[in-house]
């Protein structure tokens, strides 16, 4: 008689509950709320006006954080959603930043493209916990020309263009309508700095005036 194999949960289920009475027996929620958050020294402030495009903004922001030594500053979580409307997300990395666009890139059989097919709208979420920074991107989503996703392509390594053929990589821009700032700080008094692009271009937009 063939002889089934206890399921993984089990092993892990004994395993933490031998953590959880380590532990004092705190409950996953009390353990979670004991851990420390926001544990990061936030920047100097800048000296410098804010300027008038995001685009300035991030980059400034971002080559803090790689200063103040974030590693891989340039990841980002892209959250997208199905043609049934279910939010999904994923991390990838940013690969360029111009006035047109936050550009990042797949392989067109993936999820995300099909998705993006769907509905091409997205959003972008960096966060830098060494500085207690967080930048929150939104907007719709195009696909770039053909020869800019062979660029792309064949500026990845080799090992990385392994398999993928001419048309099956895909690099999309998100045009922008909203992008957030925030300044965490240890005492809770964050800061949040919100451009939306209106038919004038970018405005300063009071965060008081918007839901979160």
């Amino acid at each position: 008689m063939c002889r089934l194999a206890a399921p993984v949960g089990d092993t892990s289920w004994r395993l933490t509950r031998k953590k959880r009475e380590q532990d004092g027996g705190m409950t996953m929620a009390t353990w979670l709320r004991s851990l420390p958050s926001l544990t990061g020294a936030p920047p100097t402030p800048d000296a410098e006006p804010l300027p008038d495009q995001p685009e300035e903004l991030f980059e400034r922001w971002i080559r803090q954080a790689v200063d103040a030594g974030v590693a891989e500053a340039h990841g980002a979580t892209l959250s997208t959603v199905d043609a049934h409307g279910v939010p999904d997300a994923r991390t990838l990395i940013l690969k360029d930043l111009r006035p047109d666009g936050w550009a990042f890139a797949g392989p067109r059989a993936s999820a995300k493209a099909a998705q993006l097919a769907a509905h091409p709208a997205a959003a972008l979420t960096f966060w830098w916990p060494a500085v207690l920074r967080s930048v929150r991107v939104r907007g719709r989503v195009v696909e770039a020309s053909a020869d800019e996703s062979a660029a792309d392509l064949a500026a990845r390594s080799a090992a990385a263009r392994d398999g993928i053929g001419p048309g099956e990589w895909v690099l999309w821009r998100l045009v922008a309508d909203r992008v957030e700032f925030w300044q965490g700080s240890p005492g809770r008094r964050h800061l949040r700095t919100i451009y939306r692009r209106t038919d004038d271009g970018w405005q300063l937009t009071d965060p008081e005036s918007e839901t979160r």
